[in-house]
């Protein structure tokens, strides 16, 4: 072995020692079917037929479907990727747009170029891996980019009352401070309180130098008139600098977009590395992606997001009976309370295209209910051989102590499977503390040995 190798191996060793190695796994690994509760194919449109029907025949009448073989800024700027980007930016209200290959890449792209090196950044203390790996490769020093608790506006405000002491310059609007936000975080599967934080960063920084950056991966599709979003359900979207809608998770496509002004897009179409040295979108995926979206603006997304929102509602219901913040050997976060969960007369009068802005959307639940368990793996592998996928959340995804499984309800999940599910769980909670209970007599009588 080479030392690369002996270094190598030795690390991914510790990692296996720690039960937390990660490798690629079949979906299914029996070959049996399985409940997906695991993907973040919320809209079901991944195996939508209708969809299917209409990606075939609009690639059918493209002359050109494999292309192109060349970077935008070359050769790979068609009228399919122009359009697109034009019926993004309308959709989600925005001036303009710009195409990414992926949503790691736009966040990596817009974090790494936009602050300047005499700016500030402050973050959710949750935000995306992809946002740290572009906060890095900024300009901004490392002590000038802070992150705030997880979704506390309060501790936000001390964050920003400590740069203003600090620097001048971000008091008279010389400087610029960037506040990274998700509207909805993919672990926790709680919503930002976005409103009341672009409200105090406008009130804070009232020179105009305070920009958000919001992340909406995982709420496009599922918020807003036509799944638009967060931004676009709170009238928000005129008061955020930079937003990333993606299309890997509800859409059942791949790539990003990056809505913005016109000054910002042509920034970045000059400065974003993984625009700039990427092939270009394949003019499939723009076929897709049209067509996605297309079918939300015929209206197909409300319906079937007012049911999964009705699944979760249901869920948390089920959960709560037996599960709570502090029960074990499963609980339920703080943040998932069932207080929140609407009824489904509720959730879907949100959805509707006329809904009152006050029902759109933080009254609405998450289609992500994390299970918090010590014990991940062995939860996991319990629900599989039941017939569910779903997937173990360990640390480093997580913070120590933060283990879990991940739930993910989809518009192709029926009431029966939700409540099968609840009652497998039920039953592996039964058991673990039957088993968690006798350990604890044992070790009760060895100690009085």
């Amino acid at each position: 072995m080479t030392s690369l190798d002996v270094r190598l191996t030795k690390i991914l060793e510790s990692r296996a020692k720690r039960q937390i190695l990660r490798s690629l796994t079949p979906t299914q690994p029996t070959g049996q079917p399985v409940v997906d509760f695991s993907s973040n194919d919320y809209l079901s449109l991944a195996r939508s037929p209708v969809l299917r029907t209409k990606v075939l025949a609009a690639l059918k009448a493209l002359p050109s479907p494999y292309g192109p073989p060349s970077s935008r800024l070359l050769d790979g700027n068609s009228s399919h990727h122009l359009a697109l980007e034009a019926q993004l930016a309308a959709f989600f209200c925005a001036e303009t747009g710009l195409l990414f290959n992926s949503g790691f890449d736009a966040n990596v792209g817009a974090w790494t170029v936009l602050p300047d090196e005499e700016d500030w950044i402050v973050y959710d203390e949750l935000i995306h891996a992809s946002v740290h790996d572009g906060m890095r490769a900024a300009r901004v020093e490392k002590g000038k980019r802070r992150s705030f608790k997880h979704n506390d506006v309060e501790d936000l405000q001390r964050v920003l009352k400590d740069i203003l002491r600090a620097d001048s310059g971000v008091k008279t609007g010389e400087r610029s401070v960037w506040v990274g936000v998700e509207t909805l975080y993919s672990m926790d599967g709680d919503l930002s309180p976005l409103k009341e934080i672009v409200e105090l960063v406008e009130s804070m920084l009232p020179k105009g130098n305070g920009h958000m950056v919001v992340d909406e991966a995982h709420s496009t599709g599922l918020y807003g008139n036509q799944g638009r979003g967060v931004v676009c359900a709170l009238g928000l979207a005129n008061r955020i600098t930079v937003r990333v809608h993606t299309f890997g998770k509800a859409m059942a496509c791949s790539g990003a977009v990056v809505l913005c002004s016109p000054l910002i897009r042509s920034y970045l179409i000059n400065y974003a590395r993984p625009l700039i040295y990427s092939t270009a979108m394949p003019h499939m995926n723009v076929i897709a992606i049209k067509t996605a979206f297309d079918m939300l603006e015929e209206g197909h997304g409300d319906a079937v997001a007012a049911h999964v929102h009705y699944l979760s509602t249901l869920l948390l219901q089920l959960l709560s009976a037996f599960l709570s913040p502090t029960s074990s050997p499963v609980s339920l976060p703080p943040t998932l309370a069932l207080t929140t969960a609407p009824s489904p007369a509720a959730t879907t009068a949100a959805l509707t295209p006329n809904a009152s802005p006050s029902l759109q959307p933080m009254l609405l639940t998450s289609p992500i209910i994390p299970l918090i368990t010590a014990s991940p793996r062995p939860l996991s592998r319990f629900l599989g051989e039941k017939g569910f996928l779903v997937r173990p959340i360990t640390y480093p995804t997580v913070p120590k102590g933060q283990e879990r499984v991940r739930v993910c309800l989809h518009a192709g999940n029926t009431e029966d499977e939700v409540r099968r599910l609840s009652e497998v769980v039920s039953e592996w909670v039964r058991d673990e503390g039957k088993r968690e209970a006798a350990e604890a007599r044992e070790k009760e009588l060895r100690a009085k040995l």
